[in-house]
């Protein structure tokens, strides 16, 4: 698979996970961009950053990309998806029953803590 298409399905995926349980940069993206990718942990969180950064956090993307740790291109790409996976994720979590929506929002948060704890 291409790294294109790589960050493209990284963005569908927790743009899914957002709208349905409410989560995807920081508990999706950024361990897909270091255990996928193999960038950096600063280089990770700086262009999460930046492709939120209009809504989110322009403020913290000026300092990650003022310490070179923002990869705009890689921002946009998954962006792109990430919108297109938050509608239909939040479609899904909507017609779910709340119980359902926790329990899988607590495995997703569960089973990417165990990997950052014990991977490499």
């Amino acid at each position: 698979m291409t790294i294109f298409l790589l960050l493209l399905l990284v963005g569908l995926v927790a743009g899914i996970l957002s709208g349905l349980v409410g989560i995807g940069g920081g508990i999706v993206i950024v361990p897909a961009l270091v255990y996928l990718l193999g960038v950096s942990q600063h280089t990770a969180q700086g262009t999460t950053l930046a492709m939120f950064l209009i809504p989110v956090g322009i403020l913290g993307v000026y300092n990650y990309y003022k310490a070179g740790f923002v990869d705009i291109k890689t921002a946009l790409i998954i962006g792109s998806t990430f919108v297109i996976g938050s509608y239909f994720g939040s479609k899904l979590a909507v017609s779910l029953d709340k119980d359902t929506v926790r329990k899988v929002f607590g495995g997703i948060i569960l089973l990417i803590s165990l990997k950052m704890i014990f991977g490499k």
